[in-house]
């Protein structure tokens, strides 16, 4: 099955071309009023005792980055967190993907483990293999991992060693792009791996790397109208907060604009927002 981007989500629905934007979301309840794709958190959706039926498509965000800053290790069992993934595609459906219990490889993460960015790696590469033998019917995706572009081939190289061919994967997460997308080099990552043929879903894409490298992407997750809107002062109209961080209106309307600059670049964007949620389905690996 081909990825988000291609013609076929990990649902076994067919999709248009072109990069598909999955708004970052600190609400789980968003899940339940939103039109569009959200990229919500394990770690929050967890925590939530009534899950029901979502009105949009969604993908998974492991939680990793806090999980290894708070602890400098993966203290969710993979059992555990196969499990969880399995109730939420049973009680909410929509899932396209969900990320690995992956392992970021920027100089904060790897300084709070106190491990080299080969073992975070390693470690990830495991994390896949583990997850996918746990629960292979489930639609997990491979990560690669690094900090510069030799780390990410070598990555690559890992999972090809592993029997993964990550060009004939329907989906593979770009990790470790978060904090310094106005970078050449991250380009050059995203560009060096799209030309191995590998469908490319960044993690925490900021505007700026959408304007550089957005038309490499399969899909993409952002959470960077939250920044914007806590600087501002809330929405003329919006009540009950001091600013919109948290307000649907304003991702909304911000996700709009956005991809309206990204479209006049002539760069197409399938949103999803018409045809609701698909069914639960099977995952090819």
């Amino acid at each position: 099955m081909t990825a988000p981007g291609g013609t076929t989500a990990a649902s076994g629905r067919p999709v248009p071309d072109g990069l598909v934007f999955y708004l970052g979301a600190h609400q789980p309840h968003w899940l339940w009023r939103a039109g569009f794709p959200l990229f919500v958190s394990h770690r929050q959706l967890v925590r939530r005792r009534g899950l029901r039926h979502a009105t949009c498509r969604w993908a998974l965000d492991s939680g990793g980055f806090t999980e290894l800053s708070l602890h400098g290790r993966w203290v969710t069992p993979a059992a555990e967190y196969a499990a969880a993934v399995a109730g939420y595609i049973e009680r909410v459906g929509g899932l396209d993907f969900a990320a690995p219990q992956d392992w970021m490889c920027e100089p904060l993460i790897t300084a709070r483990t106190g491990l080299s960015v080969r073992e975070h790696q390693d470690r990830t590469v495991a994390s896949y293999l583990e997850l996918r033998a746990l629960a292979p019917q489930l639609p997990f995706v491979p990560v690669v991992q690094g900090w510069h572009l030799a780390d990410y081939l070598a990555c690559a190289e890992l999972y090809r060693q592993a029997g993964v061919d990550l060009a004939a994967m329907p989906l593979t997460g770009l990790g470790s792009v978060c904090r310094r997308q106005g970078t050449g080099e991250i380009t050059r990552i995203v560009s060096a791996l799209a030309a191995r043929g590998l469908r490319l879903h960044g993690f925490g894409v900021k505007t700026s790397g959408l304007r550089l490298f957005g038309h490499l992407l399969a899909s993409a997750d952002s959470m960077a109208w939250s920044y914007s809107a806590r600087r501002g002062p809330a929405l003329a109209g919006c009540t009950g907060h001091r600013n919109c961080a948290n307000c649907l209106a304003y991702a909304t309307r911000w996700r709009g604009r956005m991809l309206a600059r990204h479209a006049a670049r002539g760069c197409q964007a399938s949103l999803f927002d018409p045809a609701g949620p698909p069914a639960a389905g099977g995952w090819a690996a």
